[in-house]
């Protein structure tokens, strides 16, 4: 009896130890979370993984102290709802894993972390998510090891004890609305899709599925993008407005690091057709006091969160801005490069702007208008400018009319207004073409009696006369004319390879042309960009002081602005602005642009063969000829010069 007792005990006991094995996960989900914020769990458990990490190993909250507010605020339990305005490399997205690797190991519940698309969520799953789990050991024993039976752990999802990690992108209105969720996680807000399919805004459909939970916790992180676009920013002044701010080391007073305050010297190089910039040296000027402290001073300096709005704090709601002049891993140097390099490029300008300022960007309509333009006119002493290297031509199609401009192309983007004109008369008139072609084969002069042709002539085939202008450009190949079609749109390409299309009279093809498609938005964008620019040199726009460049020509030049519209699939578009109703100008220059831009020139090569006819012409030496139909007077040729034969078919 003794032995059966004894076995019964035995018994029992490996009853009990596998009893405990049974619900040892689910018991370990009902465990309370340790006396710990977010960054006393990092301290004690992250490790920082080399595939997305400029330094691995342990978490150091020392390296971005800025990161403890937000840290901490996720596990006050009087805040519910965070956000987090931010530059690039400062260290966001860190701040959401340890967010996150702290509810998988002290407070479980459901997450959703939502991407702008699937494509990035499994990419942030991939590079960010795996590694955190895979050099943790806290999380690497609560989530399967993604090669095991396990299902619960795949790409877009991972199970752990107490909870669910589920990932998606922003247009999956499914994953948004079906099931409760304690944990919320809005990535990239600004990227996000207007709508989930039909359902409505993503976010408020996330936020719906935290209703049953009194304790849920909604964090919101993004670069900003556009003003009055911006998700992160409407959501940024629903918070407690909080930026980080240095001490200065003069006055003892505390600011932002902000752009503006920053000076520093640089010079300029042209290396090639580029241009490079050697910085100097760099100060940051306090808004205060008006001493001057370097980068390394202030980078040093005790800095602490400041709150704009502090009783919104009293709604659960705490929000954050930081910009990269803060970061660790940014110098200032290499920030001012980034806006050097983007000058003269708003989409450029725009990143910078974006992810190093941490600024939303604003289409502040800084362009001239039309008065300031005509001020700035000049007297060209010949038709041909000192500078121009290369002639296009841009060719507006009316019912009534063709509209064209003759423009001058030279080094890094300069362009000069050579000629702009209107011939009168419908498309399908022999008439109105032999009159472009008084501007075609005119030969344009320096003033020393140089010459050249035009390269290439875009003309624009839309319109009533389609086949018509197809025609013509096919009879003038050999000049180098092509008919264009533009294609609106951000995303498309300003310039590609030419199509062949066929030419269809009464319903019979008669033959083919080539066509260029143009992305007409891009080429107004450069445009826009280039008459910003106010100093003559690389990207600046000349005009001459003539009755063809009055107010009527800059009216229509100026004749659009990009505006947003958030119902349409691609919110920034142009439009024509009230009072400017005419923009052939503008097209007619967006054609003559994307002319040179499909032309495969060597302006350095050119440059060279117009300074050894000007060697020549110092000797009695001739540089050009007209073509037969020029009636303008030009210098005796010079017999047997190939490079005057060059010139004169240019």
């Amino acid at each position: 009896m003794a032995v059966r007792h004894e076995r019964s005990a035995a018994q029992k006991e490996l009853d009990a130890l596998r009893l405990n094995k049974a619900i040892a996960k689910a018991v370990a989900g009902m465990q309370p979370p340790e006396d710990l914020t977010v960054t006393g769990w990092a301290e004690a458990h992250r490790r920082l993984s080399a595939e997305s990490a400029a330094e691995p190993g342990p978490w150091r909250t020392e390296r971005t102290p800025y990161l403890r507010g937000p840290m901490d605020a996720f596990t006050d339990p009087k805040v519910n709802h965070i956000v987090v305005w931010a530059a690039s490399q400062v260290g966001k997205s860190e701040f959401m894993n340890n967010a996150i690797g702290y509810i998988i190991d002290q407070d479980p519940g459901s997450i959703l972390f939502i991407q702008p698309t699937t494509i990035d969520a499994k990419d942030y799953s991939k590079l960010r998510i795996a590694p955190m789990i895979r050099d943790c050991p806290t999380l690497k024993k609560k989530v399967a090891a993604t090669k095991s039976r396990d299902s619960g752990n795949t790409i877009l999802q991972k199970t752990f004890p107490g909870g669910i990690l589920t990932m998606c992108g922003s247009t999956e209105a499914h994953a948004l609305c079906s099931k409760p969720i304690r944990y919320v996680f809005g990535d990239e807000r600004d990227r996000w899709a207007v709508s989930a399919g039909n359902e409505g805004d993503p976010w408020d459909l996330a936020m719906a599925r935290q209703t049953t939970f009194y304790n849920a916790k909604a964090v919101e992180v993004s670069t900003p993008t556009i003003k009055g676009a911006s998700a992160i920013a409407a959501a940024y002044a629903t918070g407690t407005m909080e930026r980080w701010k240095s001490k200065c080391p003069h006055c003892g007073e505390y600011h932002e690091i902000q752009w503006k305050d920053i000076r520093y010297e640089y010079e300029e190089k042209v290396v090639g057709e580029s241009k490079a910039f050697l910085v100097g040296e760099i100060f940051y000027i306090c808004p205060g006091c008006g001493c001057i402290s370097t980068e390394f001073v202030m980078k040093r300096q005790p800095a602490k969160w400041v709150a704009d709005n502090p009783d919104a704090y009293l709604t659960g709601c705490r929000s954050f801005k930081l910009n990269a002049f803060v970061s660790q891993w940014a110098t200032w140097e290499s920030i001012i490069q980034k806006f050097l390099k983007a000058q003269g490029n708003s989409k450029k300008l725009q990143v910078v702007y974006n992810t190093c300022f941490g600024e939303l960007w604003e289409d502040r309509g800084d362009i001239e208008d039309e008065d300031s333009l005509l001020a700035r006119r000049e007297e060209y002493p010949a038709e041909l400018p000192d500078g121009v290297l290369v002639l296009t031509c841009g060719v507006d199609t009316q019912d009534d009319r063709l509209e064209f401009e003759v423009v001058g192309h030279g080094h890094f983007g300069e362009t000069w207004g050579i000629k702009k004109g209107i011939i009168m008369g419908r498309p399908d008139d022999e008439k109105v073409w032999a009159a472009l072609d008084d501007v075609l084969d005119h030969t344009y002069r320096f003033e020393d009696g140089l010459g050249l042709h035009i390269s290439m002539t875009f003309i624009d085939e839309g319109g009533h006369f389609t086949q018509e202008v197809r025609m013509q450009c096919r009879n003038r190949i050999s000049k180098k004319v092509f008919c264009i079609k533009g294609m609106p749109g951000r995303d498309r390409p300003f310039t590609g390879p030419p199509k062949q299309q066929k030419i269809v009279v009464h319903q019979t093809a008669v033959g083919t042309c080539w066509q260029y498609q143009l992305g007409v938005d891009s080429g107004k964008q450069i445009i826009m960009d280039n008459i910003r620019v106010k100093t003559p040199g690389a990207k600046y726009c000349h005009f001459p002081r003539r009755d063809d460049y009055g107010p009527g020509y800059f009216a229509g030049l100026l004749s659009e602005h990009l505006v947003y519209d958030a119902e349409k699939k691609q919110p920034w578009i142009w439009k024509k602005i009230p009072g400017h109703e005419r923009n052939e100008v503008l097209d007619c220059r967006n054609y003559a642009l994307a002319a040179f831009k499909s032309l495969p020139v060597d302006l350095d090569a050119v440059d060279m063969r117009l300074k050894a006819l000007r060697g020549k012409r110092t000797t009695g030496a001739v540089a050009t000829a007209p073509r037969p139909q020029t009636t303008q007077p030009a210098p005796p040729r010079q017999q047997g010069s190939a490079l005057n034969k060059y010139y004169d078919s240019w």
